[in-house]
């Protein structure tokens, strides 16, 4: 399968050019920029990135979800997403879009559900991944936080080294939350706490397996939009 990955420079580019821009530009600020950063490396197989991408929809149309939106400051949020495997492998599958608490997510969540995969599943480059995610933040709408996102299921194995990267964003004021999919590796948890997760209020949730994605994601986004878990 040809990888059709998008450096940094052409993620912003394209996002640019992308229909939705315009709202995103005309929104004064959002309580939220969030990036949603995917792992499908070799070890996703394609039922598991299935389940990573209903999951991720399923819990953007939450009703709850969208009622917490509307109980922040400009009751919006903006949202991305990419998928990320090896040190060249990105691929965007959302560009910023604006959630408020009457519209929106349906939208982002079509994207999402109808996402090809059009990367290599190859090794899990997560600096590389937190790299591109910058490059991300710097088009996102004005926002009161900016969060990452990252859901994966194993070590960082290639490309560059996650530190530097880590400890740039933080510095810039930016929380890196993670998902630890943990039943290849049952030490990710772990691992996500050391030495990739960061800034305030930042925190990892653990699914077993793909299985349980849906419902780890889900508690992850309220978490990251409300700063509290659903009943």
């Amino acid at each position: 399968m040809a990888s059709r990955c998008i450096s940094r420079r052409g993620a912003l580019s394209w996002l640019a050019a992308g229909p939705f821009i315009a709202s995103v530009q005309a929104a004064a600020g959002v309580d939220l920029a969030l990036v949603l950063a995917i792992d499908c490396s070799l070890s996703v197989d394609d039922y598991d990135y299935r389940l990573q991408l209903r999951g991720t929809g399923q819990a953007l149309i939450d009703s709850a979800l969208t009622q917490l939106i509307g109980q922040g400051n400009s009751k919006m949020i903006a949202v991305s997403a990419f998928l990320w495997s090896s040190p060249q492998d990105q691929q965007m599958i959302v560009p910023w879009r604006i959630l408020s608490s009457s519209s929106g997510a349906a939208q982002v969540a079509d994207e999402i559900f109808a996402a090809p995969r059009k990367i290599d599943a190859g090794a899990t480059a997560t600096g590389d991944a937190l790299a591109f995610a910058a490059a991300l933040l710097q088009s996102a709408p004005p926002a009161a936080r900016r969060v990452i996102d990252v859901s994966t299921n194993g070590h960082s194995n290639m490309g560059r080294p996650v530190e530097p990267i880590r400890q740039s964003l933080l510095a810039d004021g930016v929380t890196i939350n993670g998902l630890a999919v943990s039943d290849r590796e049952p030490g990710l948890k772990a691992y996500l706490e050391r030495a990739v997760i960061g800034g305030p209020g930042s925190f990892v949730l653990e699914a077993s397996d793909y299985n349980a994605y849906t419902l780890a994601i889900r508690m992850k986004l309220f978490r990251e939009i409300a700063g509290q878990l659903p009943v």
